[in-house]
């Protein structure tokens, strides 16, 4: 085969890999699947609808009698506490980090600083407790 027709083949050949590749890429980034709990508007389930949901599923799949009901929902309200104090605890576990990192912020700042530091962080939990209260009330407003 003449080198000049190799040359022509490769070449198409180069082309076409190319545009598989450009395509395939291009169908993957139109297909890219929505975050749902990103989406303005969108709510998070409440978690009481959520375990009567499951509650409801298992006792129509899985055939639960009345006592495993009682008991499956013990069993759920007892996992929730056993969760609410991990979340205690890491709670405070954070807040104790928070707080060694202002102190160490602190120590690198020069007197005149520190004032203006604390400032800061008025304004930044000011803006934080506003967020914190607008989604409460987005929340309360669904």
């Amino acid at each position: 085969m003449p080198r000049s027709k190799l040359s022509a083949i490769v070449s198409l050949l180069l082309v076409f890999l190319s545009g598989a590749l450009v395509g395939a890429l291009a169908h993957r980034l139109y297909m890219v699947n929505t975050v749902v709990s990103a989406l303005p508007g969108a709510r998070r389930p409440d978690p009481e609808e959520v375990r009567k949901h499951v509650v409801d599923e298992m006792r129509q799949r899985v055939k639960l009698d009345d006592a495993q009901v009682q008991q499956l929902q013990q069993i759920f309200t007892h996992t929730r506490e056993r969760f609410d104090e991990m979340h205690k605890r890491m709670n405070e576990e954070g807040r104790g980090i928070w707080d060694k990192q202002v102190d160490d912020v602190k120590q690198i700042l020069r007197a005149g600083q520190v004032p203006l530091y604390d400032q800061l962080r008025a304004e930044h939990d000011a803006e934080r407790q506003k967020r914190h209260q607008q989604q409460k009330e987005r929340e309360k407003s669904r």
